[in-house]
C-alpha cells in the first residue's frame, strides 16, 4: 500500500466564500477567503446562518456521516476547518470520541446545515467546512510497483468519481491518478458518493496523463485501458503484473494519446446485449477482475 495512505487531494485554487459570521470573531479586516483555524467555539454555541441566496462553494465542504467522520480521523486534517453538527450528532461525536485530532464541534440545527450545502444534499447532521488536501506525488503510490492503480482520464462527474474511489478502496487499489486540470475536487458531492474513501485512498494529481504513464512504465507498471470497441476482453488482457486500469469518460472514452500509452486496450464482455455500463460500474468490474488476477 501507499506510504501515505491518509493523504489526499490538492488545495483548491478558489478561495472559500463563506459569509462573515454575525456573532463570530473579527477577521482582522482581511477580505476574501476564510480562516481555516478559527478560534474554537463551545460545543453548545449556535452555528452561523448563511444569508439567503449565498453561493455555496461545495469544493470546501464535506457533508454526511461517513465522509465527515473519515475526514475527522485523517491525520492530515489536524488543525483544519470547522465542524458543525446537530445536537444528536454532536453528542455521538463526544460520546464516541470521534475527533481524535482535536476538532471542536459547533452546534447547529438541521435547517442551518441545509442552507450550507447544495439543494437536495443529505447532510445527516454533519457538515465540515474544510479546504481540499494536497495530492500525493505519483511515485508515492507507484513505487514499488505492485498491485493495482486506477487512472481516470477526464472524468468530471463527481458521483462517478466518488463511486470509483469507493470501489478502488474496497478492492485494495494503491491509489487514484487524475489529471489536475480536468477533474473535480475531492469534496462535496464527490466525497459524499465516496463515503469516506477520498480520505483513505491516496490521489495523485498530475499535469499530463501520458507522461504519467511513461513514468509508470519505467517503474514496472503495465497499463490496461478500457475500450468497448477492443477485440480483446478484460480477462484476456489482465495478468498478475502491476496494473494501471485506465478509465475514460462515458462520452469520449480514453483520449487517443492516452490510449497510445496503454500496453493494451480491453473491453468488458456484455452478453446481455446492452451497449455499455456506467463508468463507475465498469470500474468496479475491472477492479474485481484485476485483483483476482493479482491473487491468482
Amino acid at each position: 500500500m501507499s506510504r501515505n495512505p491518509e493523504r489526499n487531494d490538492r488545495k483548491s485554487g478558489n478561495k472559500a466564500a463563506f459569509a462573515k459570521r454575525p456573532d463570530g470573531p473579527s477577521d482582522g479586516g482581511k477580505k476574501g477567503g476564510w480562516n481555516p483555524n478559527p478560534p474554537a467555539k463551545s460545543f453548545r454555541e449556535g452555528a452561523p446562518k448563511a444569508p439567503r441566496g449565498a453561493k455555496i462553494d461545495s469544493d470546501n465542504l464535506i457533508w454526511g456521516r461517513h465522509p465527515v467522520l473519515a475526514a475527522l480521523s485523517n491525520p492530515a486534517r489536524k488543525g483544519m476547518g470547522r465542524l458543525l453538527a446537530t445536537a444528536d450528532r454532536a453528542a455521538e461525536i463526544e460520546r464516541d470520541e470521534l475527533t481524535p485530532h482535536g476538532h471542536v464541534v459547533e452546534l447547529a440545527d438541521s435547517q442551518a446545515l441545509e442552507r450550507m450545502v447544495p439543494s437536495g444534499a443529505v447532510h445527516q447532521g454533519l457538515v465540515f467546512k474544510v479546504a481540499p488536501l494536497e495530492g500525493v506525488p505519483l511515485d508515492d503510490i507507484a513505487d514499488p510497483a505492485e498491485g493495482v492503480i486506477v487512472m481516470l482520464d477526464q472524468l468530471t462527474d463527481p458521483q462517478n468519481v466518488g463511486a470509483i474511489f469507493r470501489s478502488a478502496l474496497a478492492f485494495g487499489a494503491r491509489g487514484i491518478i487524475v489529471q489536475d486540470r480536468h477533474s473535480p475536487a475531492l469534496a462535496g458531492a464527490l466525497a459524499k458518493a465516496a463515503a469516506g474513501a477520498t480520505e483513505r485512498l491516496p490521489c495523485a494529481r498530475v499535469t499530463n496523463l501520458s507522461r504519467a504513464l511513461e513514468r509508470l512504465a519505467d517503474l514496472g507498471w503495465r497499463a490496461v485501458g478500457l475500450d468497448g470497441a477492443s477485440d480483446e476482453t478484460l480477462e484476456m488482457a489482465l495478468d498478475a503484473r502491476p496494473t494501471v486500469l485506465v478509465m475514460g469518460s462515458e462520452g469520449d472514452g480514453i483520449r487517443r494519446l492516452v490510449a497510445e500509452h496503454c500496453d493494451v486496450l480491453a473491453r468488458i464482455p456484455m452478453p446481455g446485449g446492452f451497449e455499455s455500463l456506467n463508468v463507475s460500474n465498469a470500474a468496479a468490474v475491472a477492479l474485481y477482475e484485476a485483483t483476482r488476477k493479482q491473487s491468482a
